[in-house]
């Protein structure tokens, strides 16, 4: 998909003390695709933030995958062994590690490296199962002080997305503050980070998403997250070559409940940011 898209965006701002009208690349791509689209970036070195739509709710997809598995890493116990059915799997609807394992289980290591580098559904629901719930994670993203991320259902019922549905949503902003506070702040010990750091390094499905937009010579860290309405997310930290992190949240939703996930907007929207950001 090709968007000509030019000049100002009305609502996109940079930093903590300046305002400025740049393009409007945001407003065109969402006539162009009849969506809506969500943005927020961080500039963790200087300071800097870009936003269109970062207030608004958003199904969150997959992307919440973040904060269950980094609620398990914080409980400790990653060598514990769970066991789930092949039921379980079953309804998860998408399940391409858990279903290898039914006879054995596998470990809370392991079901986290699943539910972020593969978005296993049946492993993140056998993490939150082993954490007392959904309500936990809900109280992890407190700790991180985030009071907009609310998960009120189970994969894959979550995926319904709904555009007047606030249920299993946050905002672009709220999700970029707890990545931030999760992959590179202090809400895990040294340890833990490091391993959620290293699996969403490794994620297998946005590779056509932030990692498609950004230079070559940039690196991501990202978890993908796809529902109905074309639904299309993804969220994470990319580097610059020189090493210095940008916290980056992109969602984009439809109108269409059967409408196809839209790639293409979502690594357009990661170029947007990375050419606006790029030169520090």
């Amino acid at each position: 998909m090709r968007f000509f898209i030019s000049s100002l965006l009305a609502t996109l701002t940079f930093g903590c003390t300046h305002t400025g009208l740049l393009s409007n690349d945001f407003e065109k791509l969402e006539h162009e695709t009849g969506g809506r689209v969500g943005v927020s970036a961080w500039d963790v070195t200087s300071g800097e933030r870009i936003g269109y739509r970062a207030g608004e709710r958003f199904p969150f997809c997959s992307t919440f995958k973040t904060l269950a598995v980094a609620a398990a890493l914080k409980q400790g116990g990653l060598a514990k062994r769970l066991h789930f059915t092949a039921d379980d799997v079953k309804k998860s609807g998408y399940a391409p590690i858990t279903t290898k394992f039914v006879d054995q289980g596998m470990t809370v290591s392991e079901l986290s490296a699943a539910a972020i580098q593969y978005s296993d559904n049946a492993a993140v629901n056998s993490l939150m199962t082993h954490l007392g719930g959904l309500q936990t994670v809900n109280a992890f993203a407190r700790t991180l002080g985030d009071e907009v991320f609310r998960l009120d259902r189970w994969e894959p019922e979550l995926n319904s997305a709904e555009p007047s549905d606030t249920r299993d949503t946050t905002t672009p902003d709220a999700m970029t503050g707890s990545v931030h506070k999760i992959l590179l702040g202090d809400a895990l010990p040294p340890a833990a980070r490091a391993l959620i750091l290293a699996w969403h390094k490794t994620n297998t499905t946005g590779d056509k998403r932030i990692r498609a937009g950004i230079p070559k010579d940039w690196t991501a860290a990202e978890k993908t997250g796809t529902c109905s309405y074309g639904t299309t997310n993804d969220a994470g930290v990319i580097w610059r070559a020189d090493g210095s992190p940008i916290v980056l949240t992109i969602y984009f939703t439809g109108r269409d409940k059967d409408a196809k996930p839209n790639d293409a907007a979502v690594a357009y929207v990661a170029k947007i940011i990375s050419e606006k950001l790029g030169t520090r």
